[in-house]
C-alpha cells in the first residue's frame, strides 16, 4: 500500500497546531483489513491525535474504527428483516443490501431509512456486496442452496460471515467452507445458539445442565437422545412440497435466474420461492434441514462429538417425489462408540413417557426430571463446561473463533444433510467420517457433491 503524506507548515517550529495531515489511499484495500492487520496502519493512526481523526471531512463525531464494525445483509425477505437480524448501531452498522427481488430491496431501503435515518448502499449481486470495501462482515439470509458459494466468495474476499442455518444444503459444501474460512483465517458463525444459551425449545432447560451430567459419566454411556415431539420438538412438516406445479410468469422484479444460482433449472412457480422454497430438495430440505441443526447441534455439544460424524443413518419414510420434499416417520443415527441420535417425525408414536437422554445407568425427561436422585443437587456441584467465545464482534475484533464455527457447524450440518440424504434414497447408508463421504453408494455420494448449474460450481 502506498501513502503519500503532504505535510503542509507555516514555520520552521514544526507547532502541532499548524500541522495539516493528508492521507492518499492509491489501492482499495479492505478498511478492517488494514486497521487490524497493518502494523505500518497501526504505527500511522497511533500518532495522529483523536481530535484530528474527528475533525477530518469537517466532521467532530470520531468513532475508533477499531470499536464499529460494518455488515452487509444478503436476503432481506424473510429471516434478514427480522427484528434480531434487521439491526444497526454503533457497535456495527449494516451498510449495505442485496437481494434479487427489487420489492423486498425497495422495502428494507425504506425501513433502513425510516429506523435509522441513513441510506444504505443497495446490490443485485451478492459478489458487488461481498467486494464492497466498506463491509466487514457478510450476513448471509438468503435460501441455504446459496449458503456454501456465499461464504466461500466472502471468506476468500477476506470477509468474516455470519451465516443462517443450515450451514450449507450439501456436505461437500459444507466441507469447502471450513477449509476457505481456516484457509483465509476469517471468523464464521453460524446462527443457532442453543449449545451456548436460552431454553431449549420444548425441552424446558437449558443445554448447560445436561451437558454437565453427560460429562459426569452418571449416566453411563453409550448415551441415546430422542428429538421428538414426546421430548418437546416439532419438525414442521408443514414444509413439504407440491408436485406437479403449473408454470406461471415470473414476477417482474423478481430475477428468478439469480434466485436460482446453482440449483437446477425448473419453470417458476411462486411456491419454489421466497418464503415456501424450504419444501423442495433443490434448494432446502423441509422440516429436516429447516429446524434440523436447531435441534442436533446442541446433541453434538452434550454428546462431546464436535469431531466426530455418525457412521451410519437409517431411514423409515414413504418414498419421497424427486423434487418435492415430503414427510418422514423416523431417522436414527449411529455413532461408532453406539451413541445414537433418534429423530421422531410424522406419525411416530412412542408408548408410554420418553426420555430426552438415556444412558445405562439413568434417563433424563422433558423438563430435566432424571431418574437419578437428587440430580439438581449433583449438577450444581459439578464443574461448569469450559467457557467459548460467544459474543460474535468481540471474535471478530480480537480474532478469535465464535463458539458455533465452520468446523463444530460443519459436523452438525452434515448430520442434518445425511439424513435428507438417506430420505431422498430411501434407504440406509454407511458414513466414512475420514473421507466424509458414504461408503459403497455411488448414488449417495452423487448427493454428497451435487452438481451445480452454469459457472456456478466455480466459485466454491
Amino acid at each position: 500500500m502506498a501513502l503519500r503524506f503532504v505535510l503542509l507548515m507555516k514555520n520552521a517550529n514544526f507547532e502541532a497546531k499548524k500541522v495539516k495531515i493528508q492521507l492518499y489511499f492509491t489501492m482499495k484495500l479492505n478498511r478492517r483489513s488494514f486497521i487490524t492487520k497493518s502494523a505500518a496502519g497501526a504505527a500511522i493512526f497511533s500518532i495522529m491525535p483523536r481530535e484530528v481523526l474527528g475533525k477530518m471531512g469537517g466532521k467532530n463525531n470520531y468513532i475508533a474504527p477499531s470499536d464499529q464494525l460494518t455488515r452487509g445483509l444478503i436476503g432481506v425477505g424473510g429471516i434478514g428483516r427480522s427484528s434480531h437480524h434487521f439491526t444497526s448501531d454503533q457497535s456495527c452498522r449494516l451498510v449495505a443490501l442485496c437481494d434479487v427481488d427489487q420489492k423486498h430491496l425497495d422495502s428494507a431501503v425504506a425501513a433502513a431509512k425510516q429506523k435509522w435515518g441513513e441510506d444504505v448502499k443497495t446490490y443485485h449481486d451478492f459478489r458487488d456486496l461481498i467486494h464492497d470495501t466498506n463491509v466487514d462482515i457478510v450476513h448471509i439470509a438468503t435460501p441455504p442452496h446459496w449458503h456454501g458459494i456465499m461464504s466461500v466468495e466472502a471468506a476468500n474476499a477476506g470477509k468474516d460471515i455470519f451465516c443462517e442455518k443450515p450451514m450449507t444444503r450439501t456436505i461437500g459444501e459444507g466441507r469447502r467452507v471450513e477449509e476457505a474460512v481456516k484457509r483465509n483465517a476469517r471468523v464464521f458463525r453460524l446462527n443457532t445458539w442453543f449449545r451456548f444459551k436460552d431454553t431449549f425449545y420444548g425441552l424446558g432447560t437449558e443445554v448447560k445442565p445436561l451437558k454437565k451430567l453427560v460429562d459426569s459419566g452418571l449416566l453411563g454411556w453409550p448415551l441415546k437422545v430422542r428429538i421428538s415431539g414426546a421430548t418437546g420438538f416439532a419438525w414442521k412438516f408443514f414444509w413439504v412440497g407440491k408436485e406437479n406445479l403449473e408454470v406461471q410468469p415470473v414476477p417482474k422484479e423478481l430475477d428468478y435466474d439469480l434466485w436460482l444460482g446453482p440449483a437446477p433449472y425448473k419453470p417458476y412457480n411462486i411456491h419454489r420461492t421466497h418464503q415456501t422454497f424450504r419444501g423442495y430438495f433443490d434448494y432446502d430440505g423441509g422440516g429436516l434441514a429447516d429446524m434440523g441443526q436447531h435441534y442436533i447441534d446442541p446433541v453434538q455439544y452434550i454428546l462431546g462429538k464436535d469431531d466426530e460424524f455418525p457412521v451410519k443413518v437409517e431411514i423409515d419414510a414413504p418414498q419421497q417425489h424427486p423434487d418435492a420434499v415430503g414427510i418422514w416417520r423416523n431417522i436414527t443415527y449411529t455413532y461408532a462408540d453406539g451413541c445414537q441420535i433418534i429423530l421422531e417425525g410424522e406419525g411416530f408414536e412412542s408408548e408410554g413417557k420418553v426420555p430426552y437422554i438415556e444412558g445405562p445407568k439413568g434417563k433424563v425427561y422433558k423438563g430435566f426430571e432424571c431418574t437419578i436422585p437428587n440430580v439438581q443437587q449433583i449438577i450444581n456441584e459439578l464443574p461448569d463446561p469450559e467457557e467459548r467465545n460467544t459474543d460474535f464482534l468481540e471474535c471478530v475484533r480480537n480474532r478469535r473463533q465464535f463458539a458455533l464455527n465452520e468446523s463444530n457447524g460443519h459436523h452438525s450440518a452434515t448430520i442434518v444433510n445425511m439424513g435428507v440424504c438417506a430420505l431422498r434414497l430411501n434407504r440406509t447408508l454407511h458414513f466414512d467420517q475420514k473421507t466424509q463421504t458414504f461408503i459403497n453408494d455411488d448414488e449417495a455420494n452423487r448427493l454428497v457433491n451435487q452438481p451445480m448449474r452454469g459457472e456456478w460450481g466455480k466459485l466454491i
